[in-house]
């Protein structure tokens, strides 16, 4: 059938989607212990999952292991949704879940390893994260993380550098009135080839085309290490522009080196 995509054996075409009155209602039914209603909250909310793990492409991970560590965190996201005390429809505190989950699951398959005590502390940090995006429905700020679990804001930044996934070395670093800093510039190579060289004039040519709000995004972005709704605040535009002018000037960047 034309549309049909299967995930998991499952027919994506026809995922049932839920209103969120239908939610709180089977809700109020699997936490009196109906099963019935638990499955048809989780088939019930599979879009979910879909559309987070669309974030995830290009990982090297198969849609349909994502899939399903998707699902784990869905079915964590039905369990634990306090329906009563959290305003807040059950995608805002799901959306959040599924990622998380589906963020540990690639961090644990990373070929890159981290100390078993500071990925306890970046997954605590995570978990914290998520709450208080949920609560608050934003970002929350790494001092507001650190506030939550008594620790330094400087134990919670290193804590999630050293999960971050890692970052090609020809993205900028720094970038701003046409001067530009990448992560290959930070590591010195006295052999370092020609290439190298035609790379870096072709990435200033390129940061030659972007506007002026671009170069500051970047900026405040991979220099100032600012988040995506800090610079939205920052710059007086929502987070969701900051996204596409980043994503925009970033891959007009890649595609001329």
């Amino acid at each position: 059938m034309q549309g049909k995509v299967e995930i998991c054996g499952v027919n994506t075409a026809k995922l049932p989607v839920l209103k969120n009155e239908e939610t709180i209602a089977l809700m109020k039914k699997a936490r009196a212990g109906d099963q019935k209603a638990r499955d048809e909250l989780i088939s019930g909310n599979l879009r979910l999952v879909l559309s987070v793990i669309q974030r995830f492409q290009g990982r090297g991970e198969s849609a349909d292991d994502l899939f399903q560590v998707g699902c784990i965190g869905l079915i964590k996201a039905v369990d634990n949704f306090d329906f009563v005390n959290h305003n807040v429809m059950f995608s805002t505190y799901g959306v959040p879940m599924i990622t998380g989950e589906i963020r540990r699951f690639l961090r644990d398959n990373s070929a890159v390893r981290v100390s078993r005590s500071i990925r306890d502390v970046a997954y605590k940090v995570l978990v914290t994260k998520e709450r208080l995006q949920a609560e608050t429905q934003r970002e929350p700020k790494p001092e507001e993380i650190a506030e939550a679990l008594g620790i330094s804001r400087a134990e919670v930044v290193t804590a999630m550098d050293a999960v971050a996934e890692p970052v090609s070395l020809y993205e900028p670093v720094y970038a701003d009135s046409g001067d530009a800093v990448l992560g290959i510039d930070q590591i010195g190579d006295e052999n370092a080839s020609s290439d190298v060289w035609l790379r870096q004039i072709a990435f200033e040519e390129a940061m030659a085309g972007l506007s002026e709000r671009e170069k500051r995004i970047l900026a405040l972005r991979f220099f100032d290490g600012k988040t995506q709704m800090e610079v939205a605040k920052e710059i007086g535009i929502s987070q969701a522009q900051v996204s596409r002018l980043e994503k925009s000037a970033v891959d007009r960047i890649k595609s001329s080196i």
